[in-house]
């Protein structure tokens, strides 16, 4: 029997923050609705159930600071996220040792095709064709931990063209970074490589082609992404 053989993909490396090295991403998970007041502008009770966990792919992460406008949707959203990134894994971690595994953090966006996900939401149906967008989690350099791990003390926040849209705390997600990890490494076995998206707090919102928005966490580099 023949062998076919394809071109191997390029493997997704993210630049690390004040070093000469890059960070090769293997998986990317998001958790979803992870802060209480974005549950409940999205219509949920944020008490009523944990948040839970979707992905997007490796080569959704997008450094170019441009972000094109996707098909099939008239209603596209910003999420800013804070991203962590695993440089341990394993199966069953305890919430005590989830950040010893953890190598670096770093500002995302997880853009979503909203109108497709409620669409998805009213029918039951997966999320990929809303969250697993083309170039759909723009993110900045990786800064490792010895550098920034304030998780508690900084804050979040998003701005289109200037204007505040999103602005939390970390501290007030529902699950912290450590329940975050030990929970989803009982779904799935976690690697070196991986990537967390932590949710988004309240304010979520659509951009138009021509918008930019700027998103930071406290302490972390930003990032400015233009809608193309």
């Amino acid at each position: 029997m023949s062998k076919l053989c394809f071109p191997a993909p390029l493997p997704v490396l993210l630049p690390v923050a004040g070093q000469d090295a890059l960070f090769p991403v293997r998986r990317v998970y998001c958790v979803g609705r992870n802060y209480a007041e974005h549950a409940r502008e999205m219509g949920h009770d944020p008490d009523a159930a944990p948040p839970f966990y979707f992905q997007k792919n490796p080569d959704n992460l997008n450094l170019t600071g441009k972000f094109p406008y996707p098909s099939l949707t008239n209603d596209l959203h910003y999420e800013v996220e804070l991203a962590v990134f695993l440089q341990e894994g394993g199966e069953n971690i305890a919430a005590e040792e989830a950040l010893s595994k953890v190598f670096g953090y770093a500002v995302a966006l997880d853009m979503t095709r909203r109108d497709l996900q409620a669409e998805a939401k009213k029918q039951g149906r997966p999320w990929e064709a809303a969250k697993a967008v083309d170039h759909s989690a723009p993110v900045g350099p990786v800064t490792p931990v010895a550098v920034w791990s304030d998780l508690d003390g900084a804050g979040i926040r998003l701005r289109v063209n200037g204007a505040i849209r999103q602005e939390a705390r970390l501290a007030d997600m529902i699950w912290a970074v450590p329940g975050i990890i030990a929970t989803l490494s009982q779904a799935f076995r976690l690697a070196p490589g991986d990537v967390i998206l932590t949710g988004t707090p309240a304010g979520v919102g659509p951009v138009l082609r021509g918008d930019v928005m700027e998103a930071e966490v406290d302490g972390l580099p930003p990032i400015r992404v233009e809608v193309v």
